[in-house]
């Protein structure tokens, strides 16, 4: 079942309490993100049409959900796996200038999701998205926003510390920055995960670099799809990428916790030379895919933030589902239920 239980945990907040901090934590930090990159909220679809390349295939493995839709002639819809694609569309749609940028509430099901303390079939994130020029496409870049979104992750969790004294900051004031490479080097006996555990606990808040890309030992540290971030470009400190995660340490559960996926999207080169290496050049005949190829769409960075698990992490909970309603094994909500940890 793969769970995690602290010892002597007790929730900081009770049920009522903590669906009143959900809204307060979800309307402060969209509003700070939104003043920090100058983006507006967008609405978003649910699903989007099969067969147009639009939605994501994220590690590549994961099968979204579907169905028929006998009014448009039996065309097949998927359940969106994130918005990467669909937001660089809208962005070229509503005419985005360069330094502005796109918010929404994204929603989907991962029905392979195999549930623990961090992982739900249900996902919610803010995704968003910012209009770039062609020399933001560096990793110099990349790490300014990284920055100003870490600003906000702290800002937040001030705000919740001055809102509910029984919580206490944890955030160290700077996030670091490590390649999925250099970890690799550090580490060459350790898994990905592993590695990111030691980095994290000591540092606190780190983002990893690079992710999608094979390392020396022939596998990348974690995947990602050839089409929406761009891990292949080489940056001057030799490594390749410009794609990352944020994670920060989380002593309650004692482990790392992934908060945001984002990157520098892929250019027509970055996403000819992605597909190659994936062996998957068919796909630029998707819609998509000949859009951009086409240069139709806007240069972009940008990437998902969880909304539940940021709450997890501010509220101090030890499983996502007290943040989230969500469907749970029986056995596991027995166990949770034993000591203290009621799921919606």
């Amino acid at each position: 079942m793969g769970l995690f239980f602290p010892p002597g945990y007790r929730p900081l907040l009770n049920p009522r309490e903590t669906e009143k901090a959900i809204r307060l934590i979800k309307t402060f930090f969209q509003t700070n993100l939104a003043f920090e990159l100058n983006l507006i909220r967008v609405t978003a679809p649910l699903f989007v049409k099969a067969g147009t390349g639009i939605n994501d295939d994220l590690s590549g493995v994961e099968k979204p959900v579907s169905f028929t839709i006998p009014a448009m002639q039996g065309a097949r819809a998927e359940i969106v796996q994130s918005l990467a694609k669909w937001k660089r569309l809208e962005l070229a749609r509503l005419e985005f200038k360069p330094g502005e940028g796109l918010y929404t509430d994204m929603n989907a099901i991962r029905p392979e999701e195999m549930p623990d303390n961090t992982h739900s079939l249900y996902v919610d994130q803010w995704d968003w998205e910012l209009v770039i020029i062609k020399q933001d496409r560096n990793l110099e870049f990349l790490k300014s926003i990284v920055r100003r979104i870490y600003d906000v992750i702290r800002r937040t969790e001030r705000y919740v510390a001055y809102t509910y004294p029984e919580i206490q900051p944890l955030l160290p004031d700077e996030i670091q920055f490590v390649h999925s490479e250099e970890l690799e080097e550090l580490y060459p006996d350790l898994t990905p995960r592993e590695r990111e555990e030691v980095y994290c606990r000591k540092y606190g808040a780190v983002f990893v670099i690079g992710i999608g890309g094979k390392l020396k030992n022939g596998f990348p540290h974690d995947g990602r799809a050839p089409d929406y971030d761009d891990w292949s470009t080489p940056t001057r400190n030799g490594f390749h990428g410009l794609n990352g995660d944020i994670l920060v340490f989380y002593p309650l559960l004692d482990s790392a916790l992934e908060l945001s996926s984002m990157g520098i999207r892929v250019d027509p080169e970055a996403l000819t030379r992605q597909l190659e290496l994936r062996s998957q050049q068919e796909r630029k005949e998707l819609l998509f895919h000949r859009l951009l190829l086409a240069g139709e769409l806007p240069l972009s960075i940008g990437g998902g933030i969880g909304q539940s698990r940021l709450c997890m992490f501010y509220l101090r909970k030890a499983h996502i589902g007290e943040i989230q309603a969500s469907l749970w094994p029986d056995e596991m909500i027995a166990c949770c239920r034993e000591r203290g940890i009621f799921l919606l």
